[in-house]
């Protein structure tokens, strides 16, 4: 007989309530509002492999590469594995600075390890908005909203 408590898996929308969606996307909205560049987040239950790897996949799937400037960013979180990645299109790892992505990811992992997690990605989501406001401003005439604002979910 098995005396373990049964394991609970979080479920990322268990992991991300409606208040923490509606915190990323205003971040997600309030940086897009500077810059030609498009960010999206996703998140899911587990990452199958690298987690760089995995990202790249999920880029590729919400057809990310795809913007006209190839200026786009993905947060890639993985709950119950722990992973997260920041990953960002080739017009803008052309011009970034070589930290850049670093400093990202140690910022929103600061705040994942008090499991604030909307907390972590508007963070992240507005520190990559500047450096895409710096380099790819926004534009009135012409900028559209290339990718939805919606979080992605996995399994």
């Amino acid at each position: 007989m098995n005396n373990q408590p049964p394991t609970i898996k979080f479920m990322p929308k268990d992991t991300i309530t409606p208040d923490d969606e509606q915190k990323i996307m205003a971040a997600i909205a309030d940086a897009e509002q500077r810059t030609s560049g498009e960010i999206r987040v996703h998140v899911e239950s587990n990452c199958a492999g690298d987690v760089l790897d995995r990202a790249t996949e999920v880029f590729a799937d919400l057809h990310m590469h795809q913007t006209e400037l190839r200026n786009g960013v993905l947060f890639y979180v993985a709950i119950e594995d722990h992973q997260f990645a920041v990953l960002g299109d080739a017009g803008i790892n052309a011009i970034v600075p070589d930290h850049f992505w670093e400093d990202i990811t140690a910022e929103v992992i600061r705040h994942f390890k008090q499991k604030k997690y909307a907390d972590g990605l508007a963070k992240g989501i507005r520190m990559a908005g500047e450096q895409l406001k710096a380099h790819f401003p926004y534009s009135p005439k012409g900028d559209t909203n290339e990718l939805s604002d919606d979080i992605s979910f996995g399994d």
